[in-house]
């Protein structure tokens, strides 16, 4: 074949929300276009760009497709702003305000990101709550596909928010949290009030937060396409109610183990979790590799590993009931504690005797840790999580059983799903004190052992199954770039 007179490939400009388990999973996807021979330019902020540079492979690692593209844009927000715990949705207005227009006026100067040797973007893959990509979309004629990064169920409860307002489920206020909710479809029975994505908990409806998700996820079916980053066998029920709205849904996940499994395949290597993969996250954060050597010392499905992701800020008062609790459960444990992860400063060095002892004797603590890497090894028995998306499907895929403690958005509903739908852990939402975290360490841990690694590893071999040559995601992933292809004109 006259490679010289080959049409150029589809060229998709993949957009994520500029915090880091969007720009993760999202940069996933990205590479898994690339192994499909497709261009790809990557919208990410000048923020998430610099901390991708300084603390992953990430020039490395995409160095090898020549059709891929990093272009930056400003989120809008000071550089001193911290990104994270409460302040995280300073995003969206800024996102809309400055990004959006910055966004426009780009891709009408560059005639939609054309450059010599690549087409004009071919269709643009979005993050599904940032609506003025949709706007250009729909102006300029490009095909469109929402990527919708958090769970199924989190986004269909969200996309009924609408029936929850009118029949006066949300907002949540009150002793109402534990009423069942009637009002989505597929979760009656079993869904709370409290189980609700965070942004319901409102006192009022015209909250903006409450608001923006409710606009952001109802405006989704006018995209071509949806993704979510999921596999028939965990969310089957809540995808079909999904594809009621959104026929052309294609859930590829766990889009990390995916990405895996296609890298394998393409170089005829075993799939397998390692350092160089482990590095290749989207991680924001400097990985602390000492915890991988002390875990290497410890009995197999003996530590409990602790980590609140990348946004969750604690008080001062909640890290010591943490603390406590692990301490006093007598189990191992391997402890994330981000830099800035503990809200005020006072008294932090007053570490009570004990708690620095028991850390001592059982404990190992790190500022951030190769998360996909921890989770697949033999010494790890179980995950006390915030329940974001990407760490549940983490330990889904590794046949890790979790504890939850949800801080807010999508991981209130997660946390549900993880505890009473898929019965993989514990939702020790809304509660945070040393004995009910002693007793869930040692339920989790000791108790009931056996019967969560059981039903972990059951569903960990469905995750593999999805993104193996033949499975759902696997599958999933072919008809998209084939749907993708079939846009050139």
């Amino acid at each position: 074949m006259d490679t010289a007179k080959s049409p150029l490939p589809p060229h998709v400009l993949v957009f994520p929300l500029p915090i880091q388990g969007h720009v993760n999973s999202m940069l996933k996807l990205a590479e898994l276009l690339c192994l499909a021979d497709l261009d790809v330019s990557f919208m990410v902020s000048d923020f998430s760009h610099t901390r991708l540079l300084r603390h992953t492979n990430i020039e490395s690692r995409f160095s090898k497709y020549p059709g891929f593209r990093f272009q930056t844009i400003s989120d809008g927000l000071p550089d001193d702003h911290p990104r994270a715990g409460e302040k995280i949705m300073d995003i969206m207005p800024s996102i809309k305000n400055v990004t959006g227009p910055l966004f426009k006026k780009m891709m009408e100067e560059s005639g939609c990101l054309v450059a010599e040797g690549r087409r004009p973007v071919t269709c643009i893959i979005a993050d599904g709550v940032l609506s003025f990509a949709g706007d250009l979309a729909e102006e300029k004629g490009i095909p469109l596909i929402y990527f919708r990064t958090v769970s199924a169920c989190s986004f269909w409860a969200c996309y009924c928010m609408e029936e929850l307002i009118e029949a006066d489920e949300i907002p949540v206020k009150g002793n109402g949290m534990d009423l069942l909710v009637t009002s989505v479809p597929g979760m009656d029975g079993f869904l709370r009030r409290r189980d609700l994505p965070g942004f319901c908990r409102v006192n009022d409806i015209n909250e903006p937060k409450l608001q923006i998700i409710k606009s952001e996820s109802r405006q989704t079916p006018r995209a071509q396409a949806a993704i979510v980053n999921s596999f028939e066998d965990l969310e089957g029920p809540i995808i079909s109610h999904i594809r009621t709205q959104i026929p052309r849904l294609y859930p590829l996940g766990p889009l990390h183990a995916h990405l895996k499994s296609r890298l394998a395949l393409k170089t005829n290597q075993p799939l397998k979790t390692d350092q160089s993969s482990s590095s290749s996250t989207g991680s924001f954060w400097e990985e602390d590799r000492t915890c991988v050597d002390w875990l290497n010392s410890q009995q197999p499905k003996s530590v409990i590993y602790v980590s609140f992701g990348s946004i969750t800020v604690v008080t001062r008062g909640q890290l010591l009931e943490f603390w406590y609790g692990l301490v006093n459960s007598g189990q191992k444990f391997l402890w994330v504690m981000r830099p800035d992860s503990i809200a005020g400063k006072e008294g932090e060095s007053q570490i009570p005797v004990e708690l620095e002892e028991g850390t001592k004797a059982r404990g190992f603590m790190v500022g951030w840790a190769p998360q996909e890497e921890v989770l697949d090894h033999p010494a790890i028995g179980g995950f006390f999580t915030h329940s974001g998306w990407n760490s549940t499907l983490e330990s889904v895929y590794a046949g890790v059983p979790m504890i939850c403690w949800p801080y807010f958005a999508d991981q209130m509903i997660n946390s549900r799903f993880v505890g009473e739908v898929w019965k993989l852990g514990l939702d020790m939402k809304d509660s945070c004190d040393r004995i009910t975290i002693e007793k869930m360490v040692r339920e989790l841990m000791e108790v009931r052992k056996d019967e969560y690694l059981e039903r972990a590893g059951q569903m960990a071999a469905l995750a593999k199954k999805s993104v193996s040559e033949g499975g759902s995601s696997y599958c999933n992933l072919d008809r998209m770039v084939e749907y993708i292809r079939s846009l050139i004109v």
